[in-house]
Parts: structure tokens; sequence; C-alpha cells
């Protein structure tokens, strides 16, 4: 990607010099967690509520970044994931479009919740497949499965080339179009993660994180806020969205889970195997999950990679885990499973 350094830097004029404090965060960098969770409920709210206007001031710079050029749309990145349902309901007031990467290797039931979500919303969705030569199928076959290593590859095949897909949808002309994708990555996700910037742009492409400096508490207070973000039950079984399962940074007991809550999904991976070791793929790679490789992170690709997504431990630490209605469905969809 061709990332312009103005974009990282972006002066930020509107945002107050220092870095704030817990309950009124600047934008710099994000709150030490355990600061977060010693918050009271109220000061939560009240800190959830500036974070709110703080997303939509980085918003606002991916309009300004627009340099006097048309705007043809903006598009909610989304996986169906918990983090990605709270950006699709927070963002949705400005958003043109919704957008999904059907990268091949993900759970229907997980699209099938964007595309019915995003109808009710009335937001178009632009959903857009891998050709075949990029299929993550065909590299199975002939490259064995992704590790750590190649994570960077598979995102470039499965969701970068359909990010540039959907932009082709928008824009006709390269030089006098933008088109802004609104994505949900944040920098304490991971140690690559903390030194993003909110806004970068690849060519008619801006790329804009309006949540970058949420807290994973900052998305229970927002679900417990907000009655209405939508569940996604494949990602509550997971702990993850499910939408890419190429397996680059898959952890011990991911296919198991895969195989116990999406079972043709683990015979596709099965299936892909096979094909490998008669195509002459050796061991480790003609395993799922194999692990080999130094670890690489995509710092575009977010949640369903590999990453859970519900962090037990800070499920325990958090005295408004328990309200959370993620944890609600976690303890009741086994329950509601058996009764019917």
């Amino acid at each position: 990607m061709n990332r312009d350094p103005l974009f990282t830097n972006v002066p930020l004029p509107i945002f107050a010099e220092e870095d704030g404090d817990a309950i009124s965060p600047g934008l710099r960098a994000p709150t030490d967690i355990y600061e977060v969770a010693r918050l009271t409920r109220p000061q939560r709210e009240e800190r959830l509520g500036n974070l709110i206007k703080q997303a939509y001031d980085i918003y606002q710079l991916s309009l300004d970044a627009l340099e006097g050029r048309e705007h043809m749309g903006s598009l909610i990145s989304w996986s169906g994931g918990n983090d990605s349902n709270v950006l699709a309901h927070l963002m949705r007031p400005v958003a043109t479009h919704a957008y999904m990467a059907n990268t091949g290797i993900g759970i229907e039931e997980t699209r099938q919740f964007v595309r019915d979500q995003a109808a009710a919303w009335n937001l178009p969705l632009i959903e857009k497949v891998a050709s075949k030569k990029d299929s993550y199928g065909l590299f199975v076959t002939n490259h064995g499965f992704p590790g750590p290593a190649q994570h960077d590859r598979m995102y470039q095949r499965l969701k970068q080339r359909q990010q540039r897909k959907a932009r082709n949808e928008l824009v006709t002309n390269g030089h006098w179009q933008r088109v802004i994708f609104i994505g949900g990555r944040r920098r304490q996700e991971s140690k690559k993660r903390r030194s993003l910037g909110f806004l970068d742009r690849d060519g008619s492409i801006i790329n804009v994180s309006p949540i970058i400096n949420w807290t994973h508490l900052d998305m229970t207070t927002y679900r417990l806020a907000h009655d209405n973000v939508p569940i996604n039950g494949m990602s509550v079984k997971l702990g993850m969205s499910g939408e890419c399962l190429c397996g680059a940074n898959a952890k011990p007991g991911e296919l198991d889970r895969v195989r116990e809550h999406a079972p043709e999904v683990a015979t596709h991976i099965d299936g892909l195997a096979a094909r490998a070791r008669a195509n002459g793929i050796q061991a480790p790679f003609d395993r799922w999950g194999h692990g080999q490789g130094k670890p690489l992170e995509s710092p575009m690709c977010s949640e369903g990679c590999g990453a859970a997504n519900t962090d037990p431990l800070w499920q325990l630490l958090d005295p408004l885990a328990k309200d959370d209605p993620i944890n609600w469905a976690i303890e009741t969809t086994p329950k509601l499973e058996e009764a019917a």
C-alpha cells in the first residue's frame, strides 16, 4: 500500500493539546486499560460520550482530507464480529454503504448476518469475493496452508484486493474522486497497532479508524449503553467473527471450535488439506493452523484473522462485564440451543 505520511501525521487542531485523561481522552494514545477499569459506571459512560464525539471528529478529518475531490461514498468495513458490529452501529448515520470482503474461507452464517443487518438498516451492502487466481483454495493447493509469516499475503489476496474492487464500483476517476472506508482498527489490539495513524490513503481510497483509541472495556460500555447493537450468534460461539479462517494466525483449539459450530467449514478445510497433500505439500504446511514462520501482522486486518475478540481475563476484571449483552449471549446461547 502506498501510504501518504500526511495521513499518519495529520495535525490535530480540533483536539486538545494534551493527551487528556481517562474520562476525557486525547487522541495521541489510548488510555491505559487499567485506568479505564478503575472508573465507575457513570464515569465510563461519560468517557464513552467523549469517545463517540471523538470518533465523529476523526471521521470529519477524513472528509477534510478529500481536499476538494468528489466524495463518492463512505463505506463501513463490516466483518460481523462483535467489535465490527459496534463500529457499524456507531457510524451508520454517516455511511452511504456497508462493505464486506467475502474471503471464501469464512462462515456463511456470519456473512448472512451482515447481509441481513445491512438490509434491516437500509444500508446498501457491497460484497466482493476473491478472484479464482487469488482464491484461498488455489493458494493452499499450490503452497500449503499459510502460517504467521504469510498473514500479510493472505490479507492482500483475500481482503485488500476486494476493497479495491468495492472502490471501483463507486470511483470512475481516481484522480478527481475519493471513497472513504470506515474501519474498526484499535491501537490496543496489538503491539504493531500502537503506532497506527487514524487516517491513511491508498490512491483514491481514504481509510479512517474512528475508534482507534477505544479499549475493549469501552466496547463493553457501548453495548451496555445501546441495547440495539446487533449480536452475531456465530461470533459469540467462536469468540471471533469467522469471516476469515485462513489460519495464518490460528490459535490452539480454534479449528476444534470451528468444527463444533461450523462443521461444513471444517470439512472444507479437511478437503483442502487432502488436495494439498495430493499435490505434494509436505508437513507441516499440509495442516491448517500449523503456526510455522515468523509472526507478521497486517496493521489493516482487524478481528477475524485468528484473534478471539472476547478476552476472558478482561471479562473477569471488568466490573461491568457481567451486564454486557455479549456475556449474556455467551451464557445463554447453549441453554437456548438445548431448549430448542
